[in-house]
């Protein structure tokens, strides 16, 4: 039997056309597709509506929030399997393989079970998904870093000003939180904050307020995940922002 191949596929934030080229001919030669929920569904049913027709048969592993519908172990398996029974094995991920989606994981497996194992990048949500609101995640005269972390991390040692852009990560959760235990720092409660749902989606809605403000805003127009959370004066380059939140207004409200 031909020994089979995995590759590992960044979707990227669910648009068929921010799939890479690469990725795209990988996907063209697969036998087997195996699909995260977020951003790979998207990307499979963009394709078809432009009239890609890949030949794979497609195995959905997609996680819901708290609920894994496949746990990670069985993927990991599954992949090994696909790959031993000869097959050209595509494991489709969402935004970038390697930011916080166990791309590295299933590489290890694969490399310590013999499997030959590429991996295509992707364009991580942490990124593009600002973008789409306008939000640059640095910007000369506002920010020069910028951190990307998930709700679940503990960010209570996380420094810098509103200056240092934070970007969270499945953060809708713990929102409450995480706004408060940044705003006790450096950044304060008047920071700008910007919550894009959907990004890309069909339910893309951006949320503009503060530190102070944005859980219970979040709260009232019934923010839901999938969503990427912007910490930073960054926030008020966006169209979306109210000029009450230009980092000269809310410095000066500060110092009051």
């Amino acid at each position: 039997m031909t020994a089979g191949h995995v590759t590992l596929v960044g979707a990227g934030p669910g648009d068929a056309g921010l799939l890479t080229i690469r990725g795209l001919r990988a996907l063209e030669r697969a036998d087997v597709i195996v699909a995260d929920r977020l951003g790979a569904r998207g990307v499979l049913d963009g394709l078809a509506a432009e009239g890609v027709e890949l030949r794979a048969e497609v195995v959905d592993v997609g996680k819901l929030p708290g609920h894994h519908a496949v746990p990670q172990d069985a993927i990991n398996a599954l992949l090994v399997t696909l790959a031993r029974e000869g097959k050209q094995v595509v494991r489709l991920k969402g935004g970038d393989p390697f930011i916080f989606g166990r791309g590295g994981e299933e590489l290890a497996f694969c490399r310590d079970a013999g499997i030959d194992v590429a991996v295509v990048p992707g364009i991580t949500s942490a990124i593009s998904v600002p973008a789409i609101a306008g939000i640059p995640l640095t910007h000369r005269g506002l920010a020069t870093t910028f951190t990307v972390v998930t709700g679940h991390d503990q960010i209570r040692a996380l420094g810098g000003g509103r200056d240092h852009t934070v970007v969270l990560l499945m953060g809708i959760g713990t929102l409450a939180n995480s706004a408060i235990t940044l705003a006790r720092g450096e950044r304060g409660g008047d920071c700008p904050v910007a919550i894009v749902e959907d990004g890309y989606g069909p339910r893309q809605r951006v949320t503009v307020g503060t530190l102070d403000s944005i859980a219970l805003q979040a709260a009232r127009r019934g923010v839901r995940s999938p969503a990427v959370v912007v910490v930073g004066d960054v926030v008020t380059l966006s169209p979306y922002a109210p000029e009450a939140l230009s980092p000269s207004t809310t410095r000066k409200a500060s110092q009051q």
